[in-house]
C-alpha cells in the first residue's frame, strides 16, 4: 500500500518523515532535495519506522517537492476543460506542455499572494507526478511499467494570472508568480499494484466552501504513461522532478468556442479580439479570486487508499 511522506520544519530543523495517523516517524538522514530522498530511501525501510514522539500538529509542513527540482506542466488535459478553454477535444492531437518556475513552489497551506495589478487570478487543481528515476533518452512507458518511472503523487494548484498569461501569450510568466505553485501536503509514495489508482482519483476544489472543480483522472486526455513517453523524447528528468498533469473544468477563465474564435479572427483586429476577451473575463469577475478568499484543494481515491491531503490557501493582496 502507498504511504504518505511529509517534509517539515521542527525547532528550526528541516526533516522528512512518514505520516502514521497524527504522528510522524522521522527519517534519519539529510536530504537536500526530493530526488535525494527518493534515491536514498526505500518503501520497505520507511514502512518499518516507528513513530517518534512527534505529532503532526507540532511541525510546520513544507512542500514535499523541493525548489531544486523541475516543474513541468500539461495544459488542457481534461475533455471538458479543453472545451471551456476554447479548444476542440476531437481536433486536438498534441499534448500541451509548459513549465512553471520552481520558485513558485510553496507549502500546501501557504497564503496565495495576489500580485499588484492582477485582476483575473484563477485556480487549477492538478495531480502531480513525482519522477522516480533519471530519464535521459527516449523510453516507452506503459501502464505496466509506469511505476518504474513515477515514485509518487502530490496535490498541485496551478494558480494563474489570466490577464498576464493570455494577453501577453506568456504561460510561464502568468503562472510563475511567487506562491503560484503550492504542493502537498503529502508525497504519496506508490508500491507495485498501486498504478491503477492513477486512472481513478477524484479531484476537487472549493472556493469559500463552494465547489468549483470536481472530476476524475479517468477523464484525462493524455495519461501519465503516454505523456512520459512523449516527453522522454525531448526532455531530461531527474528523480524528484514534478509533472502537473492538467486541471478539470470549472476554472474562472472563459474562452469563446472554436467557431466563435474563427469568426472573430476573420472580422476583428487582434486588439479588438483582446478587448473582447477581457470584457468576457470582467463578466465573470465573481469567479476570479479576491483577497480573503479561501481555496481548498483535495485529491483522493474513492476507497480512501490514496489520500494526498488537503491544501488550504488564503488569498492576500501583495503588500
Amino acid at each position: 500500500m502507498a504511504i504518505n511522506i511529509v517534509r517539515f520544519e521542527h525547532q528550526g530543523v528541516i526533516g522528512w518523515g512518514v505520516l502514521k495517523g497524527s504522528q510522524i516517524a522521522q527519517v534519519e538522514g539529510d536530504f537536500a532535495s526530493t530526488g535525494d530522498f527518493i534515491a536514498g530511501t526505500s518503501i520497505a525501510a520507511l514502512k518499518a519506522l516507528t513513530p517518534a514522539a512527534l505529532a503532526l500538529s507540532e511541525v510546520k509542513l513544507l512542500s514535499p517537492v523541493t525548489r531544486n527540482q523541475q516543474f513541468v506542466c500539461q495544459g488542457a488535459n481534461y475533455r471538458q476543460h479543453m472545451i471551456e478553454s476554447g479548444l476542440d477535444p476531437d481536433a486536438k492531437h498534441y499534448n500541451m506542455i509548459f513549465t512553471k518556475a520552481a520558485s513558485c513552489i510553496v507549502a500546501a497551506d501557504s497564503d496565495l499572494i495576489k500580485p499588484k495589478g492582477v485582476r483575473f487570478l484563477d485556480y487549477e487543481v492538478e495531480l502531480g507526478l513525482v519522477i522516480k528515476r533519471e530519464i535521459t533518452g527516449s523510453v516507452k512507458v506503459t501502464d505496466a511499467n509506469l511505476l518504474d518511472y513515477v515514485a509518487g503523487l502530490v496535490v498541485v494548484n496551478d494558480y494563474s494570472a489570466r490577464d498576464v498569461q493570455i494577453p501577453q501569450m506568456q504561460f510561464y510568466k502568468g503562472k510563475s508568480f511567487r506562491t503560484f505553485g503550492p504542493v502537498g501536503p503529502y508525497l504519496c509514495l506508490l508500491e507495485p499494484g498501486d498504478g491503477g489508482y492513477l486512472k481513478n482519483l477524484n479531484l476537487s476544489l472549493k472556493v469559500n466552501g463552494q465547489s468549483r472543480q470536481a472530476d476524475s483522472t479517468a477523464n484525462m486526455v493524455f495519461g501519465p504513461a503516454e505523456t512520459l513517453t512523449e516527453l522522454s523524447g525531448v526532455h531530461d528528468f531527474a528523480p524528484g522532478d514534478l509533472i502537473a498533469t492538467g486541471t478539470p473544468h470549472g476554472c474562472a477563465l472563459t474562452v469563446p468556442s472554436p467557431a466563435k474564435q474563427r469568426i472573430a479572427a476573420a472580422l476583428l483586429s487582434p486588439a479588438k479580439r483582446m478587448q473582447t476577451f477581457l470584457k468576457m473575463q470582467e463578466a465573470r469577475s465573481a469567479f476570479y479570486l479576491k483577497a480573503g478568499d479561501l481555496v481548498e484543494t483535495e485529491i483522493r481515491s474513492a476507497d480512501g487508499a490514496i489520500n494526498l491531503g488537503v491544501q488550504r490557501n488564503r488569498v492576500v493582496e501583495q503588500g
